[in-house]
């Protein structure tokens, strides 16, 4: 069995800057994790190997800082790590990014299983793993709160929905959004960690992938940010005190009514 993680190196801040000219995330400076979600999704692809007989690698596209991201992926236990890395795939989208994505997929596969964060932290858009199932031709299952059986065919999840919890029984191939629900990720072993050290991680570029200029990247992207607006907060507060109820009731209509003219 052979399964692929989709990993992001994120921003270890909540200080999150846009470069006003392009619209693109300004990453110079801030120290670097691997997306939290993300650690749910590779700890799923641990377990699946431990139960079964599988294969992991984990993915991800990004600078050639991004390797140590890889190399925390390695030290967890995966056992092949493959970093997208080319100036052109920088200021993709997630339409771009889904597209790199799947290409790479389809070089390094075929995978039985795809599994991917619910969302990233630095984007908050949890587009990617949906967009890379489609551009694959695959079904993909969101918001996984939890397996319940796995086998060499298929998988019984439980996933999260506006209307509650909902179980389904599914096959290979399929891509798997995780919740942090999912699991507990583990941290990794010393052992990990010296394996991870010597490790020789994967590098694609944009010549490796069947992939025009104007699929990737800034060019690829059908989406911008055109500008930048922090919102400011002016909000008139009224604070009315008084151990009567009904009185406070009474109080606050007359305030929406004030409002509504």
């Amino acid at each position: 069995m052979n399964i692929a993680v989709l990993v992001k190196q994120v921003p270890d801040t909540d200080e999150v800057r846009l470069d006003p000219e392009t619209g693109t995330m300004i990453r110079e400076g801030l120290g670097t994790v691997i997306n939290p979600l993300d650690l749910h999704a590779i700890e799923l692809a641990l377990q699946i190997k431990r139960t079964l007989i599988a294969s992991v690698t984990a993915l991800t596209m990004g600078p050639p800082a991004a390797d140590e991201a890889m190399r925390e992926a390695v030290a967890l236990g995966v056992d092949r790590a493959v970093l997208l890395t080319d100036r052109r795939f920088s200021g993709a989208d997630t339409w771009a990014t889904s597209n790199t994505l799947s290409e790479a997929l389809k070089i390094l596969g075929p995978f039985d299983l795809i599994v991917a964060g619910e969302k990233a932290t630095d984007g908050e858009t949890g587009q990617v793993g949906p967009e890379t199932a489609a551009m694959l031709g695959i079904p993909a299952f969101t918001y996984i709160t939890s397996i319940i059986s796995t086998t060499e065919s298929g998988m019984i999840i439980e996933r999260s929905s506006e209307l509650g919890r909902e179980k389904w029984s599914i096959s290979y191939p399929v891509l798997l959004t995780v919740t942090k629900n999912v699991n507990d990720p583990q941290l990794p072993t010393l052992s990990g960690k010296k394996r991870a050290h010597r490790f020789g991680v994967e590098r694609l570029g944009a010549d490796d992938l069947d992939l025009s200029d104007d699929q990737i990247g800034l060019k690829g992207s059908p989406t911008r940010v055109v500008r930048i607006h922090t919102p400011k907060v002016l909000r008139k507060t009224t604070i009315y005190e008084s151990e009567d109820l009904n009185e406070g009731v009474h109080r606050v209509v007359e305030l929406l009514k004030e409002l509504k003219r």
